[in-house]
């Protein structure tokens, strides 16, 4: 299948990326290389774009996009939270720009047997790198009852988590769970038959939850960001596009902390801690999608961009 992915927020992201025709940026979800490819276009010679991805099919699919570029572009199979220690494998320490989009692509929704869709029945997979063991078959037959309630409450939000996850145990014990099919049926079962036409897919929230567990992504994002804040240069800019509140929410808290880290109380004159500013926030609110992208592309919906600046 055709690696197929309509990027979202491309003009708005790079436009806020400021870019420097000699400078050096990131991808660090490079997918099939949509914003990559804005980015090398307004590259001269001298500038250097860095994709980052843990997707074999989305690295071949760049390769072919990027193939125009190829003096100035280096592909990278990793997993962004190992961008510092990616750029210095390769001597660079600082860069101009820094661009994540934490949307799953197109390819990969529509890709059955990658197992992270719910309109058609495949194997419980999920993963983002397929050279991972562990999968979401793993996580729904093998987690806790508690911690499979937890994981639907925080990371899918669904106010049902508690009646899926007792489901999905009481199911497990007459037949392992293996694929999604087999999944949906069980938390269709534990939703009541009045919620299941409002709210979209009754299993989109499980789903989300399960992907988001299986690869880490909160906890990816959370620990990653003050790295990557680090490792821009003066006036450089980091644009995260985030498609659900919790991812929003960490850009946004972390973004803050960074502009004002001062942790004296608030009635002090003067600040003592010593902890500096490591730059500004752009965006006082994300920017988010226009009625005409809305409307080509259904799944830019949810979708945020936040941006900060270094200021050394």
């Amino acid at each position: 299948m055709e690696f197929k992915h309509k990027s979202v927020l491309l003009e708005e992201t790079i436009e806020a990326l400021n870019i420097k025709p000699d400078g050096i940026y990131v991808d660090g979800t490079l997918g099939g290389g949509g914003h990559a490819y804005e980015i090398c276009k307004r590259l001269s010679d001298k500038g250097r774009l860095i994709g980052i991805d843990q997707d074999e099919d989305a690295i071949e699919a760049a390769r072919l996009r990027l193939g125009e570029f190829n003096d100035k572009v280096t592909i990278i199979r990793s997993n962004y939270c190992d961008m510092k220690k990616e750029l210095a494998n390769i001597q660079i320490t600082s860069v101009d720009g820094i661009i994540l989009d934490l949307g799953v692509s197109s390819y990969q929704l529509d890709t059955a047997d990658r197992g992270f869709t719910y309109r058609e029945d495949a194997p419980l997979d999920m993963r983002m790198d397929r050279r991972q063991s562990m999968t979401a078959k793993d996580i729904v037959n093998e987690y806790s009852e508690h911690d499979l309630y937890r994981i639907i409450r925080d990371y899918g939000e669904d106010k049902f988590a508690k009646n899926i996850a007792k489901h999905i145990v009481s199911a497990r014990n007459v037949k392992a769970l293996e694929t999604t099919g087999e999944l949906i049926n069980v938390i269709k079962a534990a939703i009541p038959m009045k919620f299941r036409a409002v709210g979209g897919h009754p299993a989109k929230k499980t789903f989300q939850a399960i992907r988001i567990e299986l690869n880490r992504e909160l906890e990816v994002l959370r620990d990653s960001l003050d790295d990557m804040i680090e490792l821009l240069n003066d006036e450089g800019r980091i644009c995260i596009i985030t498609f659900h509140s919790l991812e929003d929410r960490i850009v946004k808290t972390i973004f803050k902390k960074n502009e004002d880290p001062c942790t004296c109380p608030r009635e002090f004159p003067i600040c003592v801690c010593g902890k500096k500013s490591k730059g500004k926030v752009i965006t006082r609110k994300p920017i988010i999608p226009g009625e005409q992208e809305l409307e080509e592309n259904k799944r830019a919906k949810s979708s945020k961009l936040r941006v900060f600046e270094r200021r050394l």
